[in-house]
Protein backbone atom coordinates (compact mmCIF):
# COMPACT_ATOMS: atom_id res chain seq x y z
CA UNK A 1 0.00 0.00 0.00
CA UNK A 2 1.13 3.84 -0.85
CA UNK A 3 2.61 5.01 2.41
CA UNK A 4 3.25 8.66 3.84
CA UNK A 5 6.56 9.89 2.37
CA UNK A 6 6.24 8.23 -0.79
CA UNK A 7 5.26 9.30 -4.79
CA UNK A 8 2.30 8.79 -6.09
CA UNK A 9 2.25 6.28 -8.85
CA UNK A 10 2.30 7.27 -12.95
CA UNK A 11 -1.03 6.62 -14.40
CA UNK A 12 -3.74 8.16 -17.00
CA UNK A 13 -7.13 9.56 -16.34
CA UNK A 14 -9.89 9.91 -18.64
CA UNK A 15 -12.41 13.35 -18.43
CA UNK A 16 -14.99 14.34 -20.38
CA UNK A 17 -15.57 17.63 -20.86
CA UNK A 18 -17.13 20.44 -22.92
CA UNK A 19 -14.44 19.79 -25.49
CA UNK A 20 -15.08 16.12 -25.46
CA UNK A 21 -12.54 13.31 -24.11
CA UNK A 22 -9.60 14.40 -22.36
CA UNK A 23 -6.65 12.06 -21.35
CA UNK A 24 -4.13 13.41 -18.12
CA UNK A 25 -1.67 11.86 -16.65
CA UNK A 26 -1.06 11.87 -12.75
CA UNK A 27 2.00 13.30 -12.93
CA UNK A 28 0.40 16.47 -14.74
CA UNK A 29 -2.17 16.40 -11.94
CA UNK A 30 -0.44 16.14 -9.02
CA UNK A 31 2.96 18.52 -9.42
CA UNK A 32 3.48 21.52 -7.79
CA UNK A 33 0.20 21.32 -6.64
CA UNK A 34 -1.48 20.37 -2.86
CA UNK A 35 -4.22 18.25 -3.46
CA UNK A 36 -6.65 15.94 -1.33
CA UNK A 37 -7.94 12.96 -3.17
CA UNK A 38 -10.26 10.92 -1.70
CA UNK A 39 -11.62 7.46 -3.27
CA UNK A 40 -15.24 6.01 -3.54
CA UNK A 41 -15.82 2.03 -4.26
CA UNK A 42 -18.46 3.41 -6.72
CA UNK A 43 -19.95 6.39 -8.75
CA UNK A 44 -24.41 6.04 -7.88
CA UNK A 45 -23.71 3.92 -4.88
CA UNK A 46 -25.65 4.79 -1.60
CA UNK A 47 -22.91 6.08 1.04
CA UNK A 48 -20.92 7.48 -1.64
CA UNK A 49 -23.69 9.81 -3.67
CA UNK A 50 -25.28 10.46 0.15
CA UNK A 51 -22.60 11.56 2.12
CA UNK A 52 -18.95 11.30 0.63
CA UNK A 53 -18.75 13.39 -2.04
CA UNK A 54 -21.29 15.53 -1.01
CA UNK A 55 -19.45 16.40 2.08
CA UNK A 56 -16.59 17.54 -0.27
CA UNK A 57 -18.48 19.63 -2.45
CA UNK A 58 -20.34 21.62 0.30
CA UNK A 59 -17.07 22.16 2.28
CA UNK A 60 -15.26 23.04 -1.29
CA UNK A 61 -14.68 26.79 0.01
CA UNK A 62 -13.11 25.62 2.91
CA UNK A 63 -10.33 23.66 1.66
CA UNK A 64 -9.75 26.03 -0.81
CA UNK A 65 -9.20 28.51 1.95
CA UNK A 66 -6.37 25.86 3.91
CA UNK A 67 -4.46 26.06 0.68
CA UNK A 68 -5.42 22.73 -1.33
CA UNK A 69 -5.17 23.63 -5.13
CA UNK A 70 -7.55 20.40 -5.97
CA UNK A 71 -10.39 18.34 -4.63
CA UNK A 72 -10.22 15.00 -6.90
CA UNK A 73 -12.79 12.12 -6.33
CA UNK A 74 -11.13 8.38 -7.56
CA UNK A 75 -13.70 5.57 -8.57
CA UNK A 76 -13.17 2.69 -10.41
CA UNK A 77 -15.59 3.67 -12.94
CA UNK A 78 -15.35 4.82 -16.61
CA UNK A 79 -15.36 8.44 -17.29
CA UNK A 80 -19.14 8.77 -18.91
CA UNK A 81 -20.09 7.22 -15.34
CA UNK A 82 -17.98 10.05 -13.38
CA UNK A 83 -19.15 12.58 -15.50
CA UNK A 84 -22.72 11.86 -15.47
CA UNK A 85 -22.44 11.51 -11.29
CA UNK A 86 -20.30 14.78 -10.94
CA UNK A 87 -23.66 16.27 -13.03
CA UNK A 88 -26.23 14.90 -11.05
CA UNK A 89 -24.41 15.39 -7.70
CA UNK A 90 -23.24 19.58 -8.63
CA UNK A 91 -19.73 18.54 -7.73
CA UNK A 92 -18.15 21.18 -10.61
CA UNK A 93 -15.41 21.64 -7.95
CA UNK A 94 -14.49 18.46 -7.73
CA UNK A 95 -12.19 16.98 -10.54
CA UNK A 96 -13.34 13.13 -11.34
CA UNK A 97 -10.79 10.73 -12.02
CA UNK A 98 -11.63 7.36 -13.64
CA UNK A 99 -9.90 4.82 -12.84
CA UNK A 100 -11.68 2.47 -15.51
CA UNK A 101 -9.61 -0.79 -15.36
CA UNK A 102 -8.29 -0.22 -11.67
CA UNK A 103 -4.73 -0.34 -12.77
CA UNK A 104 -4.35 3.28 -10.76
CA UNK A 105 -6.14 2.32 -7.41
CA UNK A 106 -4.14 -1.36 -7.76
CA UNK A 107 -0.48 0.28 -8.31
CA UNK A 108 -1.52 2.48 -4.93
CA UNK A 109 -2.17 -0.89 -3.41
CA UNK A 110 -5.80 0.05 -2.30
CA UNK A 111 -7.98 -2.04 -4.50
CA UNK A 112 -10.36 -4.55 -3.41
CA UNK A 113 -12.11 -7.47 -4.93
CA UNK A 114 -15.97 -7.28 -4.82
CA UNK A 115 -16.66 -10.19 -7.08
CA UNK A 116 -19.78 -10.44 -8.50
CA UNK A 117 -21.01 -6.96 -7.02
CA UNK A 118 -18.65 -4.80 -9.02
CA UNK A 119 -15.38 -6.31 -9.72
CA UNK A 120 -12.05 -4.30 -8.40
CA UNK A 121 -13.26 -1.06 -7.05
CA UNK A 122 -11.55 1.40 -4.61
CA UNK A 123 -11.20 0.88 -0.84
CA UNK A 124 -12.63 3.66 0.77
CA UNK A 125 -9.54 6.42 1.80
CA UNK A 126 -8.81 9.41 1.00
CA UNK A 127 -4.96 11.27 1.09
CA UNK A 128 -3.30 14.95 1.06
CA UNK A 129 -0.84 14.74 -1.13
CA UNK A 130 2.06 17.76 -1.58
CA UNK A 131 3.33 17.85 -5.07
CA UNK A 132 2.35 14.24 -6.16
CA UNK A 133 4.30 13.16 -2.82
CA UNK A 134 1.59 11.68 0.30
CA UNK A 135 1.75 13.64 3.34
CA UNK A 136 -1.17 12.31 5.34
CA UNK A 137 -3.28 8.78 4.40
CA UNK A 138 -6.51 7.80 5.44
CA UNK A 139 -8.00 4.12 4.94
CA UNK A 140 -11.40 3.31 6.38
CA UNK A 141 -12.20 -0.11 8.15
CA UNK A 142 -14.16 -2.25 5.92
CA UNK A 143 -17.64 -0.96 5.98
CA UNK A 144 -17.28 2.39 8.07
CA UNK A 145 -17.13 6.13 6.84
CA UNK A 146 -15.11 8.12 8.98
CA UNK A 147 -11.32 8.81 8.73
CA UNK A 148 -11.96 9.65 4.46
CA UNK A 149 -14.84 12.27 5.11
CA UNK A 150 -14.90 15.49 4.34
CA UNK A 151 -14.95 17.01 7.71
CA UNK A 152 -12.17 14.72 8.75
CA UNK A 153 -9.35 15.84 6.17
CA UNK A 154 -10.23 19.66 6.46
CA UNK A 155 -9.28 19.24 10.23
CA UNK A 156 -6.27 17.23 9.28
CA UNK A 157 -4.89 20.23 7.65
Amino acid sequence: MIAIGQSLPLGEFTFITREGKQVQDSQALFASKKVVLFAVPGAFTPTCSNAHLPGYVALADQFRAKGVDALYCLSVNDAFVMKAWQAAQDADAITMLADGDGSWTRALGLAKETGAFGGIRAQRFALIANDGVVEQLFVEAPGKFEVSAAESLLAAL
